[in-house]
C-alpha cells in the first residue's frame, strides 16, 4: 500500500510515533510562539511551516482550538504546548535561557528589519494577530523585535507568511 502522507521519501512508511522519534533524533533549536491568532487556518499554515524547519516546538499562547487542516496533519510530528496565559509562557522561555523575538510591524519597540538580525540558535520566533498584533504584555518583554521589509505598497505580508519567512532566515542565519 502506497503511503501517500507529505513525507520526505525517508519517512514514508513509517508509523506516525516513528516519524514523530526520527524528527525529535534531529530537532532544531527554534521555536514557534503563536499569540492569538484570529484567522485558524493561519496557525495551522504556521504549524506547517514550523514542521517543515523542524522546529523543537510550537506554542499556542491563548486560544487553544484551531483549524487543523492548514497543518496538513503535521502537528502529529511536533511538539504543540498550549499556554493559557503570556506570563507562564514568558517564565518557561526565560527559564530555559532562549531568545524571544518578536516578528511585528505595528510598533515602537521594532528595532530594525529582519534581514539585519543576528540570530542565535536558541531562538523562540513570536507571532500574533493581523489585526491586533502581538500583545504589549508580550512585546515589552521579547529580546528583539523585527519587522519584514516591505517594497511594495502593502505594509506587511499575512501572518502565515511572516512566519515562514522569518523561520527561513533564523534558518539561513544559523548556518
Amino acid at each position: 500500500m502506497e503511503d501517500t502522507r507529505n513525507l520526505v521519501d525517508e519517512l514514508k512508511g513509517k508509523s506516525n510515533e516513528e516519524v514523530f522519534s526520527e524528527l525529535e533524533r534531529r530537532r532544531e533549536e527554534l521555536e514557534v510562539a503563536i499569540e492569538n491568532v484570529s484567522h485558524d487556518f493561519n496557525v495551522g499554515t504556521i504549524v506547517r511551516s514550523a514542521n517543515n524547519f523542524n522546529a523543537r516546538a510550537v506554542h499556542i499562547i491563548g486560544r487553544r482550538k484551531y483549524n487543523r487542516r492548514g497543518a496538513m496533519c503535521t502537528d502529529k510530528y511536533l511538539t504543540v504546548k498550549y499556554w493559557t496565559n503570556t506570563r507562564s509562557f514568558l517564565d518557561d522561555q526565560k527559564k530555559r535561557g532562549r531568545e524571544i523575538v518578536a516578528i511585528e510591524n505595528n510598533s515602537e519597540l521594532v528595532k530594525g528589519g529582519l534581514l539585519d538580525k543576528k540570530f542565535i540558535q536558541a531562538t523562540t520566533l513570536v507571532f500574533g494577530s493581523e489585526g491586533e498584533g502581538i500583545s504589549g504584555e508580550l512585546l515589552r518583554e521579547c529580546d528583539d523585535v523585527r519587522e519584514i521589509e516591505s517594497l511594495g505598497s502593502t505594509r506587511s505580508v499575512n501572518v502565515g507568511v511572516a512566519a515562514g519567512i522569518a523561520m527561513y532566515e533564523w534558518y539561513r542565519g544559523t548556518r
